[in-house]
């Protein structure tokens, strides 16, 4: 297990204008009447427990009235925003049932529960400070893995739709023992594809609490899918151990499963499948992959010996010198996505 810790406090960095221009030409940019730091001006709150009574380091935040009617009806016009393209004529039958505030992690989010009042379905988004290297981070998980990912921006503020499934750890403590031999090796093997794309991504940090477990019922099974839910550290520690999910003590127990459940070959089977899918990903976006890393890279993502050590101990494994050259994390991201390209290739690739 990796002893390396992940900086708890990540600085901020801004939307500059390239990334700006890039979220504009892919409908990412929005115009909302809700700012993040308009939510901060909650006048009262209650801690929310879990069904058994801990502390989930959530707060339930309450508005005056005042500003409540206003807030709630900017909410249900980022729901409309969402979900069905700004369409606002099922509006009224709308609700903002809660709004809450995480007193834990770097994001500080805001989640927000929206619920259609004719048939009590409901679902959830999230409003957070838009920092650039988590952006960048949503639109990577975008390209390289099977996951949509849908967000959107206004000026400094990101919202997020909800990724449903089971949070890692309160799956390996509640749900893993009910799986039966064939699930456990087919999450075994989910796990090793998970632990490909964040390595190849440089999505950092993913321990077993920033990602989830989906169950997925087939006509005869029951399968799994991990995905990640939390892009903070996204190409910005500096240490090449912190973007090996399977290193992270907090996920000793999925680790475990791949080295009980698979074989070496399988293991390397699986890995050369996920990079051989990533690439056909690549080739399929590779306007916007492009676009995607220009304004990577002229965005400052990590302290400069973050850089420095990050590109000096991927060099040491993969002798590509275009790790050695890079200048940025941007670079760095470009220069992994390019080894890819290189090695690992299907066989209709033109």
């Amino acid at each position: 297990m990796s002893q390396e810790k992940a900086q708890l406090k990540k600085q901020y960095y801004p939307i500059n204008s390239n990334l700006k221009s890039y979220l504009e030409k892919y409908k990412r940019l929005t115009k909302t009447n809700v700012f993040y730091d308009d939510l901060l001006r909650f006048q009262g709150s209650i801690v929310v427990f879990d069904k058994e009574e801990k502390d989930t380091l959530w707060i339930r935040v309450y508005y005056n009235e005042f500003e409540k009617v206003e807030l709630d009806n900017s909410l249900k016009k980022i729901y409309t925003l969402l979900h069905s393209d700004g369409d606002e004529a099922n509006m009224e039958f709308l609700n903002v049932d809660y709004i809450d505030f995480c007193t834990f992690g770097n994001s500080k989010p805001f989640r927000v529960k929206i619920r259609n009042i004719l048939n009590d379905n409901y679902t959830h988004f999230y409003i957070k400070q838009a920092d650039a290297s988590r952006i960048f981070g949503l639109e990577i998980e975008h390209i390289i893995s099977p996951n949509s990912i849908n967000f959107l921006v206004f000026e400094d503020t990101l919202i997020e739709e909800h990724i449903v499934g089971i949070p890692g750890d309160v799956f390996l403590e509640e749900n893993l023992k009910d799986c039966n031999e064939n699930e456990k090796t087919q999450i075994a093997k989910e796990f090793v594809k998970f632990n490909e794309r964040c390595m190849i991504g440089l999505l950092g940090d993913m321990r077993s609490y920033n990602f989830v477990v989906i169950p997925i019922y087939d006509f005869d099974q029951r399968i799994f899918r991990i995905r990640a839910i939390d892009f903070d550290q996204q190409s910005y520690e500096g240490s090449f151990k912190l973007y090996k999910p399977h290193l992270f003590k907090e996920n000793f127990k999925f680790s475990e499963l791949v080295q009980n459940k698979l074989k070496p070959k399988s293991i390397a089977q699986y890995q050369i499948e996920e990079r051989s899918i990533i690439v056909k990903r690549l080739v399929d976006t590779k306007t916007r992959l492009k676009r995607l890393i220009e304004a990577m890279k002229s965005t400052k993502l990590a302290p400069d010996e973050h850089i420095k050590q990050l590109q000096d101990e991927i060099y040491e494994v993969t002798l590509d010198m275009n790790f050695k050259n890079a200048n940025s994390m941007g670079e760095i991201v470009q220069a992994a996505l390019d080894f890819m390209k290189r090695n690992y290739k299907f066989e209709d690739f033109t």
